[in-house]
């Protein structure tokens, strides 16, 4: 009956969703946290949040995801499975499950900074199967932090804990994490854990520098060797 009339089917529909959408979303507003919170996450350091905002201008991840799901052969290949807290200052995600390239959640410190500097300028140099694009002129797009402090402003915006001291500090740790002879004491002490490297060896501070600092970044900041899920969760 309900199948022959569009007006009966579309609003029953309509009812089905609304009853599912309200039962999945109205209890998250009255939990104090919907994610885990686990040691050693932070927001992102200037340049690395330049670089994230550069992976996602070039389309990196239409072809690389960043979720590692909790079954044995995707563990075995790329180590702890995704936690929901590494992602909590991405703004958007960078899940999916689309793989023409590896998964990057736990690339970070795989790989050294110059094979990283040679794989982006020339993937099948180092990858003879690769079929990703050369992003070769990274290296000759020099960058400033001019808008850095209003992009920190902005996520602060959507949630991000950066403080009044990130963003006063934002322009000069945008540029000492390119600079190991640089006073990074500061930078440490906002930003743990940060990798402080001349990314792509050059002495101007280019798109590469930004692109590799993300990279070298991904799935570093929590310790699973010490890590334990919330029981109570």
């Amino acid at each position: 009956m309900i199948e022959r009339s569009a007006s009966l089917l579309f609003i029953f529909s309509l009812l089905v969703v609304t009853i599912g959408g309200v039962v999945e979303i109205a209890p998250l507003f009255y939990l104090e946290n919907t994610i885990e919170d686990v040691e050693g996450m932070r927001p992102y350091t200037p340049l690395e949040l330049t670089g994230r905002d550069i992976y996602i201008r070039e389309g990196c991840y239409t072809c690389h995801s960043q979720m590692i799901r909790p079954m044995r052969d995707e563990i075995e290949r790329y180590g702890h499975y995704s936690l929901a807290a590494e992602s909590k200052y991405d703004h958007p995600f960078q899940w999916g499950s689309k793989r023409t390239g590896p998964d990057l959640a736990r690339v970070g410190g795989r790989y050294s900074d110059a094979w990283h500097v040679d794989h982006l300028k020339d993937p099948a140099s180092v990858v003879p199967v690769s079929i990703m694009p050369k992003y070769a002129f990274l290296s000759e797009q020099r960058i400033e932090p001019t808008y850095i402090e209003s992009l920190l402003k902005t996520h602060r915006m959507v949630g991000v804990p950066y403080t009044d001291e990130m963003i006063e500090s934002a322009k000069a740790d945008f540029r000492v994490q390119a600079d190991p002879f640089g006073d990074t004491d500061g930078l440490m002490e906002r930003y743990p854990g940060a990798i402080v490297s001349n990314f792509d060896g050059q002495p101007q501070l280019t798109e590469m520098d930004a692109l590799v600092a993300y990279l070298q970044m991904l799935g570093t900041l929590v310790d699973f060797s010490t890590f334990t899920p919330d029981a109570s969760r």
